[in-house]
């Protein structure tokens, strides 16, 4: 059961009702996080400015497989049904998707900026010089290398958020992968 109740877009009011709306203009429906999140207009909005990074240069599909990484990391249910569904939109098989939630990809560079984000979440940030070094050999600039740790970002926003909320998981149930002792 939800700890923090979703809004109906329907009845919302003033600034949620104008966020929810472009939610649904965007997607053609509302999530459940984003009706969570209305809650407070104001944090419903500093997640949908993550949108900019859609204008960045890292592919959808590389977008995708970064949120799955982390939420499987940090055993987020919610996002890593949104983000499967979000990510066979954009072309990854089932078979990437599941590799994605392991930070693995048949793709050398996608694999490298996987366990980049793995790293950046594992560490909290403090990387090592030969992890930066790791992911800029496969071939990301500087500007790559910070749209991943935005996406990182984004994804731990979400996941830390649909933990405190229990939100309610309104996209394909996956199955849980194997998760070492001690994690989530």
């Amino acid at each position: 059961m939800p700890r923090l109740q979703a809004i109906n877009p329907g009845i919302a009011e003033g600034k949620a009702r104008e966020l929810l709306d472009k939610v649904d203009a965007k997607y053609g429906r509302v999530p459940n996080l984003s009706r969570t999140l209305a809650n407070s207009p104001s944090v419903l909005d500093a997640y949908l400015g993550f949108g900019a990074l859609d204008d960045g240069s890292l592919s959808p599909a590389l977008r995708e497989q970064i949120a799955l990484a982390v939420s499987e990391l940090n055993g987020c249910d919610y996002c890593l049904a949104a983000h499967s569904a979000l990510g066979k939109m954009d072309g990854l098989s089932e078979e990437q998707v599941l590799d994605s939630r392991q930070a693995l990809s048949v793709d050398r560079k996608a694999e490298a900026a996987l366990k980049f984000a793995k790293a950046v979440v594992e560490k909290r940030g403090w990387v090592s010089d030969a992890d930066v070094a790791r992911v800029r050999h496969a071939g990301y600039d500087d500007g790559e290398i910070a749209e991943i740790v935005a996406h990182v970002a984004k994804s731990m926003f979400a996941n830390y958020f649909n933990h405190v909320a229990d939100t309610d998981v309104d996209f394909p149930q996956v199955a849980t992968l194997e998760r070492p002792e001690g994690r989530l």
